[in-house]
């Protein structure tokens, strides 16, 4: 399987996202708009994946890539490919797809419950995901629901925390392919973003338990491999 990844900044790679992929022995390659880099053929991927990033959905006259972007991403839904956004990623997707992208009334910083919801049943995913679970989140922004997506999960501080669309394309809000050296990341870059709020969380508390990690790493592994079923 050929699988491309789309990488917003230097500190935020596809992790445990690209570990699957090395162990399954598919092709991984990226386009790091930090790096200037350009967009590939649609026909050069089976897989997109879209990564986070600090910046806003909203900000295209910053970040003028953007728009190519976007673009890219909604010629792949509709060329049937699948498409998984994380965070920015996933409120991408959400913003291809029509629905506004706006901020949440919390910023959720750290380790938080998801809990799945009733329609998330009827997919493909439904199984695989918990009926409850603690995912690592790093976002301030939040997506409304897309027309014809499948809400998946939500939180306290958050309602709409995944979706899915056609069966092919995932969005979700929170982290499961972020690994202890990627927090380490994001607490050098994104320091300011760490402050008094009733869902953000100090660093040291973020770091103390490795294993918590592994369990998220491995039910991203679980999504991908329920997701992989489509592209056989």
């Amino acid at each position: 399987m050929k699988i491309h990844y789309l990488q917003h900044v230097s500190f935020e790679g596809p992790g445990a996202i690209g570990a699957w992929a090395k162990r399954g022995g598919h092709r991984l390659t990226a386009t790091r708009f930090h790096d200037d880099d350009p967009l590939p053929s649609l026909d050069d991927l089976d897989w997109l994946v879209v990564m986070g990033g600090p910046m806003s959905v909203n900000e295209e006259r910053a970040y003028a890539w953007l728009r190519h972007e976007k673009q890219f991403i909604e010629s792949a839904i509709e060329a049937g490919k699948v498409v998984i956004g994380v965070c920015l990623g996933a409120q991408l997707i959400a913003d291809v797809l029509g629905a506004k992208v706006y901020p949440n009334r919390f910023k959720e910083i750290g380790w938080f419950p998801i809990q799945r919801t009733a329609d998330a049943a009827g997919t493909r995913l439904g199984d695989v995901l918990p009926e409850e679970f603690d995912a690592f989140h790093w976002h301030g922004d939040t997506f409304e629901l897309p027309s014809g997506a499948v809400h998946l999960a939500c939180s306290q501080a958050c309602a709409h925390q995944a979706f899915m669309y056609r069966e092919r394309v995932l969005a979700l809000q929170f982290h499961l392919e972020t690994t202890t050296a990627g927090v380490e990341q994001l607490r050098k870059h994104c320091a300011s973003e760490i402050v008094g709020g009733p869902f953000i969380q100090p660093p040291a508390v973020m770091l103390a338990d490795e294993g918590r990690f592994a369990k998220t790493n491995e039910l991203m592994s679980r999504l991908l491999d329920r997701l992989a079923e489509v592209s056989i």
